[in-house]
């Protein structure tokens, strides 16, 4: 396989404490690790899988969900802080082989132990629970493994569980006590997409679904009598009452903002709004946003609470569920002071991290 090495270029300043490159020749991929904050504990986030246009560009992708991790943690109450880590790939994980995957897999995993515990991962788009049984050989501090492997298995039921709380709560702040009738637009059908798009269906929601693979498309179509497909390029000039994107993020944009045909917008992926102006615009056009560093917290729950904090499932689902009351409180609070619900939940967010850690 010829591989086209990425440019390691100077990286830009930010906010965070630490970026940590390595590059393993062998498979040509790159293994970026960003910890964004450890104030409350340890940078926890998962390791993404994907083939990126610079390394750059991989490093602002790690570094920019790094910061969501942070928030992701903060709201949640869990004791830890926020990271990110990346796997460049050389070409799609599909065409790659096995020994390559491997390979680059433990060349990862050698980067996240230089760390000695500053960092933990856990599954993303691109990795998954089998992955996290490779990477848990090489290092300790993954989690998210199988659980005949010893670990608590996928995050994605947690997940969402806390999105579809999200969905009920930023709907019941639009003003539906209920999501029966409400058309609720699903973009990305993966493992979260899928379990959400189920779920809204069961209660009683219009579905409508969005994926670039016809298969999970399919899959989607016969969850309800009537599923409406929407073409991935008409997600965002669709109308719908109920947007949840569960994706890749940056979906949003101000300038997308400004005409999006939904009244409101749940984050099942993270970094849905692609700049800080897309939050301005909806909360100035009345839509309802739930953050997703608030909706999408279930997996992070899941992964600290059962693999960290020795939580059983039953715990972790309660608290996957209580994203909606948390949600309620953000919401209300934005009211209250006339604030975006962004804004309100970053505030939340930066006075969790304002409190001295417990000793």
């Amino acid at each position: 396989m010829t591989v086209t090495p990425l440019d390691p270029r100077p990286l830009p300043p930010w906010a965070g404490e630490l970026t940590s490159l390595r590059h393993d020749e062998p498979t040509g991929t790159w293994s970026v690790i960003a910890v964004h904050s450890t104030r409350l504990g340890p940078a926890v986030g998962g390791t993404r899988a994907m083939v990126y246009p610079s390394l750059p560009a991989a490093v602002a992708d790690a570094r920019r969900l790094a910061g969501a991790m942070t928030l992701k943690v903060a709201v949640a109450g869990l004791p830890m802080g926020g990271g990110k880590s990346v796997v460049t790939l050389p070409a799609p994980r599909h065409r790659l082989d096995d020994d390559t995957w491997h390979r680059a897999l433990e060349a990862h995993a050698r980067h996240i132990e230089l760390l000695r515990g500053t960092y933990w991962t856990g599954p993303d788009i691109g990795t998954d629970t089998t992955d996290m049984d490779v990477l848990r050989r090489h290092t300790t501090y993954a989690f998210g493994r199988a659980e005949s492997d010893g670990g608590s298995g996928t995050s994605a039921e947690a997940t969402a569980i806390g999105v579809v709380a999200a969905v009920r709560a930023a709907a019941r702040e639009a003003g539906h006590p209920g999501l029966a009738g409400l058309r609720v637009l699903v973009q990305g059908l993966g493992a979260v997409g899928m379990r959400v798009a189920r779920a809204v269906s069961a209660a009683g929601a219009r579905l409508l679904v969005a994926d670039v693979d016809p298969d999970r498309v399919a899959r989607a179509v016969g969850l309800a009598a009537a599923v409406e497909v929407v073409a991935p390029e008409e997600v965002v000039r669709t109308p719908c009452d109920v947007l949840v994107p569960c994706a890749v993020g940056g979906l949003i944009d101000a300038r997308v903002a400004r005409t999006l045909p939904a009244a409101v917008v749940v984050g099942g992926a993270n970094n849905v709004l692609a700049d800080d102006e897309a939050a301005d615009v909806l909360a100035a056009r009345g839509a309802v946003v739930a953050p997703d560093f608030v909706a999408n917290a279930g997996g992070a729950i899941h992964l600290v609470g059962r693999e960290v904090l020795g939580w059983s499932a039953e715990r972790v689902r309660k608290r996957a569920e209580a994203i909606e009351g948390t949600l309620a409180e953000i919401f209300a609070d934005a009211r209250t002071r006339g604030v975006g619900s962004v804004r309100a939940a970053l505030e939340r967010a930066e006075r969790s991290l304002a409190v001295e850690p417990a000793a």
